[in-house]
């Protein structure tokens, strides 16, 4: 039998695992912090930041230049559609792959996941030239088709590790019982893989709302989300560090507490079927 942890050891792991978090949250920390100081104290070495006033003048600033809840809309329309529609797609093809595996099915997984591994730049030139072709540039329905298909690999990966560690013997009693193929994946694999299609969704949630590139690239005004409410304060006169650092924290204050509510169900999701 494993001999319980020292308290010397358990106070040495605690210590430890504190100054990581810390040292993690730190240029968070420090953002919220210049976000609340003038230009002038924004710049100036990190103890007489702390010490200088403290300001909400910067917030009124970045609310008058832009319109942040019509940026913070797109961010969330386009965050959610895009995770929606990824799951829609890659809730059948995983649980194909999962129960009904093909002899090219673990090939087909790592081309799908070799995907990712591709330069964003690469594909740059195309991508834009069919969207203005079509008429889907600086549109919200552009950057839900671009964002769902660059994430569905990582999706598509997790939903089909969850669906693995379903027992098949379930699904073939319900289909023992007359379930059909709708019936099967409504009623019986989604509800089990409940925990998994959670921590899918918000992982894929926070990755779109992170997702910079396409967004900068494919977007200018009208379909604008956050991320591009932030690059607008860098501009060829400088940076604006205090009203860049309060337009990252109204970019990452949403994504921050909705991580922070649903702790608990994403670590459930990510440890799903880890112990049996």
């Amino acid at each position: 039998m494993a001999r319980a942890a020292s308290p010397r050891r358990r106070a040495v792991t605690t210590v430890i695992a504190w100054a990581v978090g810390l040292a993690i949250f730190f240029p968070i920390l420090w953002i919220v912090i210049l976000s609340f100081k003038s230009e002038g104290d924004a710049i100036r070495p990190p103890l007489q930041v702390l010490t200088s006033a403290w300001t909400t003048h910067t917030y009124a600033e970045v609310q008058e230049r832009s319109d942040y809840f019509r940026h913070f809309m797109n961010s969330v329309i386009i965050s959610f559609g895009s995770t929606l529609a990824a799951l829609a797609i890659a809730i059948p093809a995983a649980w194909s792959m999962a129960f009904v595996p093909g002899r090219r099915t673990k090939d087909l997984l790592m081309w799908m996941l070799s995907t990712k591994m591709l330069p964003a730049v690469g594909v740059l030139v195309p991508i834009y030239l069919i969207f203005r072709d079509t008429g889907l540039l600086d549109t919200r329905t552009g950057l839900v088709i671009v964002l769902t298909m660059i994430n569905l690999p990582i999706v598509v990966w997790m939903l089909y590790t969850y669906f693995k560690e379903i027992p098949s013997e379930i699904l073939e009693a319900a289909r023992m019982d007359g379930a059909g193929l709708r019936d099967e994946l409504l009623y019986v694999l989604t509800p089990m893989a409940v925990p998994g299609i959670a921590s899918t969704l918000l992982l894929n949630v926070i990755l779109a709302w992170n997702e910079a590139f396409w967004t900068l690239n494919l977007t200018a005004s009208k379909a604008a989300p956050l991320t591009a409410f932030i690059a607008s304060y860098s501009s060829p006169e400088g940076l604006f560090y205090a009203k860049l650092s309060a337009a990252s924290t109204l970019a990452i204050a949403p994504i921050l507490i909705l991580g922070w509510f649903s702790q608990k169900q994403l670590v459930r999701g990510l440890t799903f079927g880890a112990v049996k």
